[in-house]
């Protein structure tokens, strides 16, 4: 990229503010308030998880469409349209939709937040990256969007714990009603502002190299025949899985060993601060040691994670012990974050099809937000207390597994290919 150090860090932070706010309202709210959430709705895990499960199936097609238009189209029409379409989400999310609404309302966020957005963002950091600075790009991207997140989520909560000064479990149903109200235009008024900000921002980001129209989505055979796609693929769908898991940990504090709602909320928060630290740090160490050598580390941290959950019982169901855990799983998922979009370098896949290659990985890659939070409610309602939540870790420790199986094969993968 050719611009003065102000611009590109202006850009940089632009991608940080676009990539985190466009994400708040269908993640956010559910991930740190989850049990107000299903309380206010009237909803069941089953019934969120399933209404959560129509982003994911929108979000297939949105990702499989969105790689070739991130080649074709400039990223700050794409990305700054996608943050005010989905801040329009929030003001429905605010009405307390039922369960079809809310079914409705997610397919919404599945195309509102990836079908202009994502393969546009993705391909915008790999271009300020440049060939050296792939770990630093990414760890910078999610590094600052966690830091984002956690600001806000620690200001949410302080926020929600505010509305209750004589404690949660005296608050009534409307003082529930009205504290979430609260948290979701919060939200709304962020996404929107930084679309703002993105459409004045993004003018020094280089535009897309024109593409034919007959050739739109015509890279889609050539990126599927990169053997280190399919391995990144891979890659993805297992780390992901996990990440869409961590929405359940404040249900998991409540449920399973009897932690109340606020004491939950802020377990999850701390968590979430390690995003920004786990993600720069791992992003820095990819471009040192290797991407994928440094993926293989966070794999083989969410399988100690995981087996820890799945295994111990209430005795080990402390405040202290699960936060402990929860900042190892933070630290593993963010790390991760950051790194498996970096491969792409490492992978040698051509900058001109970058788009479309984001659009392959990502169409398989991110469906775990079809059956995650589906599957983890239905567990978690079919055997009440720990024992679905023990029932879900053991899941996802075999997804673990896998990820470290997938990772290591890449590391592999250069010299084969060399």
């Amino acid at each position: 990229m050719h611009a003065t150090p102000l611009q590109r860090w202006t850009i940089m932070i632009s991608l940080i503010l676009a990539g985190e706010a466009i994400f708040t309202l269908p993640y956010h709210v559910t991930r740190f308030f989850r049990p107000t959430v299903l309380e206010v709705f009237g909803l069941s895990a089953t019934e969120l998880g399933v209404a959560q499960a129509a982003y994911g199936v929108i979000a297939m097609a949105a990702y499989a469409l969105g790689g070739p238009l991130a080649d074709r189209f400039p990223a700050r029409q794409l990305l700054a349209g996608s943050l005010w379409l989905s801040a329009s989400g929030g003001l429905y999310l605010a009405t307390f939709p039922g369960f079809y609404g809310a079914m409705f309302l997610w397919g919404f966020f599945g195309l509102s937040t990836i079908l202009f957005f994502w393969a546009a963002l993705i391909k915008a950091t790999r271009s300020w990256g440049g060939l050296a600075e792939q770990g630093l790009a990414y760890g910078v991207l999610d590094s600052g969007r966690g830091l984002l997140a956690a600001v806000l989520a620690s200001a949410g909560v302080l926020l929600f714990s505010l509305s209750f000064p004589e404690g949660y479990d005296a608050a009534t149903l409307t003082e529930k009603r009205t504290a979430l109200q609260t948290i979701i235009f919060g939200y709304t008024a962020v996404t929107a502002l930084v679309g703002l900000l993105v459409w004045f921002t993004l003018r020094g980001l280089p535009d897309a190299p024109p593409i034919a129209r007959p050739a739109l989505f015509g890279h889609f055979w050539e990126v599927m025949k990169i053997p280190a796609v399919w391995l990144q693929t891979v890659i993805l769908i297992c780390a992901y899985t996990s990440y869409k898991a961590f929405d359940q940990y404040a249900l998991f504090a409540v449920r399973g060993h009897g932690i109340d709602e606020l004491e939950a909320a802020q377990i999850i928060t701390v968590g979430a601060w390690t995003r920004p630290i786990a993600a720069l740090l791992l992003g820095l160490l990819g471009d040192r040691f290797g991407v994928s050598r440094m993926a293989t580390v966070c794999f083989f941290l969410l399988i100690v994670s995981h087996a820890f959950f799945a295994f111990s019982g209430a005795a080990l169901g402390t405040i202290s012990a699960i936060l402990l855990n929860t900042v190892i799983t933070g630290v593993a998922i963010y790390g991760l974050r950051s790194l498996y979009f970096a491969l792409f370098e490492e992978g040698r896949v051509p900058m001109a099809i970058t788009g479309t290659a984001i659009g392959v990985v990502s169409v398989i890659g991110y469906t775990p937000d079809i059956y995650v939070a589906a599957v983890a409610g239905y567990l978690i309602d079919r055997s009440p207390g720990l024992a679905g939540f023990q029932h879900m870790f053991m899941g996802l420790l075999g997804t673990a597994l896998i990820g470290a199986a997938a990772a290591y094969a890449f590391q592999r993968l250069p010299r084969q290919i060399s």
